[in-house]
Formats: structure tokens, sequence, C-alpha cells
């Protein structure tokens, strides 16, 4: 009973009922900590079963290098607690902290100094000088998608009190890799013509590590009309407005200059989304073009079955009529974009 004890005299009963569900928190080989400090975890047992961290990860300079250690000292299949303050819940607390003509412009500097700072090599220096980099701010997409990419799976994530709890599980060792960028430029792998791999450029409209969320979110969310993602996170508040004007398709022209994408054609898709595709479907797309202004947007189907169905019709015509085909769906798609207000979420 001592650990259940420490949890809630550290954070509360919800958090411990939550860790509970998962976890048997008074199992001898858990460990409970209220660490920053990679040390920490470096100097436990190796191969224990569970990993408690309730102080927050904000205050971690190098979160990946954190996340790596606990890794290392986890069995397969075991799990890692956490916390983090999210960007969103951050503001929230501000503006619950402070008068609103105090609470916006305060948010707009310390968003600047701790989450743009950081990112860029002329001022990454004084960050880190001034902070020591504690008190970070960092999104819910960033901090999943890190624990991802250092090899976890996300298992459950709950709010609580205005800070997000999440218990992961460790589900292979961790390969180094390169780390996504943060630039305004995103590159995206995607399946191209007869299944060649192909690296599509979009100017980013997701928070970073992103991308390593998506079996995550197949898993979680449910697909919304036009094959979305319902509260999909993942997109920044700038991204939504970049995604409604067109902007973040603008660098596709240079797929299309490459020769790689066609102006019409089948959206070019992830592996992993390509599979939640009919097998017959798949096959059809592999043997056309993708491009940029997608089928979708001349039918506006709802469904996934749906989306799948007007593919097909497209790429049936395509073959018997290639020019007249994309014309048709091209000013179609126009229309729908012009007259119903159709964009990409």
């Amino acid at each position: 009973m001592v650990k259940k004890s420490l949890i809630i005299e550290e954070t509360n009963q919800e958090v411990f009922q939550f860790i509970n569900e998962v976890i048997n928190v008074n199992a001898e080989d858990i460990e409970i900590l209220k660490t920053i400090n990679k040390f920490n975890i470096d100097r436990l047992d190796n191969q224990v079963k569970a990993i408690v961290n309730i102080h927050k990860l904000n205050d971690i300079a190098k979160l990946n290098e954190f996340f790596i250690s606990v890794n290392k000292k986890l069995e397969k299949n075991r799990y890692f607690v956490g916390v983090v303050e999210t960007q969103n819940q951050r503001k929230k607390r501000l503006l619950k902290k402070y008068p609103s003509l105090i609470a916006r412009p305060y948010i707009l500097s310390d968003f600047i100094f701790k989450r743009v700072f950081p990112k860029l090599k002329a001022t990454r220096w004084l960050y880190f000088f001034i902070t020591a980099g504690r008190n970070k701010i960092i999104s819910k997409a960033e901090t999943l998608g890190r624990l991802v990419f250092c090899g976890f799976e996300i298992i459950e994530t709950r709010d609580i009190n205005n800070l997000t709890w999440f218990i992961v599980k460790k589900v292979e060792e961790y390969e180094p890799k390169p780390a996504p960028s943060y630039g305004l430029l995103f590159k995206m792998k995607r399946v191209g013509k007869h299944g060649k791999p192909i690296t599509v450029y979009k100017f980013r409209t997701m928070h970073p590590y992103a991308e390593y969320l998506q079996e995550y979110m197949y898993r979680t969310y449910n697909l919304q009309k036009g094959g979305k993602f319902n509260n999909d996170f993942r997109i920044t508040p700038w991204g939504r407005i970049m995604r409604k004007l067109w902007i973040d398709e603008i660098p596709m022209l240079y797929n299309v200059i490459k020769g790689e994408l066609k102006l019409v054609g089948v959206r070019p898709l992830s592996k992993q989304y390509l599979n939640l595709y009919d097998e017959q479907v798949k096959i059809s797309r592999l043997q056309v073009k993708p491009g940029m202004v997608p089928p979708f947007y001349a039918d506006l189907p709802e469904t996934l079955d749906e989306i799948m169905q007007s593919e097909l019709n497209y790429i049936k015509q395509y073959k018997q009529n290639p020019i007249e085909t994309d014309t048709k769906y091209f000013v179609k798609a126009l229309r729908n974009i012009l007259i119903k207000k159709a964009r990409s979420n």
C-alpha cells in the first residue's frame, strides 16, 4: 500500500485509479519516481516491469534521451507512465490565471521564447542558458509521437486536473534513426505508381513527430467524412488555416514537375492508410500515377467505402480516356472547391 499512498499523496486518487487500471501499482518491481534527470533512470535495475514518473515532462531538457533510457530499463511489453502539461493546457491555465489583456500577450511571448527559440540554431543557446530546458511548451502530439519514436506503443491517455497522463508499453528496442525536422517544409513517404516509394512535399500543418502517430490514430479514432480523422489533435491552429486555403499543397507542384504526381489523380497515400483499402482497390491504384487533386473533390464521398468506389470509377474512366477524364474531374473538383467550399481538413 506504500506505493499507492505515495502516488495519491503526490497527485490524487483519480491519477492512482487511472494507473491502476493497467498496472498493479503495489507490485515489487514497479518503480515510482519524481524526476527530470536521466541519471535516476539509468541507475535503476535492468528490466523492471513498470516505471511511473510523476514529474511533468515539461521540465526534462532532453526528452528523447530520457525516453530511450526508460526503454532500456523496461522488459518488452512492460509499461511507462508519465504526465505532461500540453500546449493547449498551458494556454488554458494562463488564461485562467491572468486577465485576458495580460494573458494573451504573455501567451504569445511565452510561445515565441519557449517554443520557437529552442527550434532555431541562432536562439537555442539563449533558451537553454536561461531555462536549462525546463518549463518547455510541448504539444500532446509531439509528446506521444516522441514516445512512439523511442519504441513505445500508446495504451491510454487521460486529462486530469488540466494535465495529460499517459500509459505506454515498450514494444521494441530503440533503434537510432533521424529525428523529424521542425521546418516549414514537410516530407512525407508515400506509395507511388507500381508501389514505388516517393517523397511528397507539403508545408507543415502538424506538430513535430505527428507522423509517428498514424497507427495510434487508426486504432483510437474513427475516420470521418472524406477519410479524415475526427478531432485530429495533430494539426496545429495555423495548419488548419493553411489547409482551408490550400496553401499546404503548393510544394506538391515540385512532385508534379518531377513526374511523380499528376495534377489530377488518386491521392498519394502512406503504406498504413493504403492498408485500410480493399485488395482490389489497392491493385488498381498502383496501376496509375497519384495526383494533387484527387477524385474525392469531384465526387465528395463520405465514407471509406465511397472513397474507394470513387477512385475505382476514376481509374476505370482514366484508362479509357486519360485527358478527357482528368479535365472533367479537375473542372468538377474546382467547382466544388469554389462553390461548395470543399476543403482539406
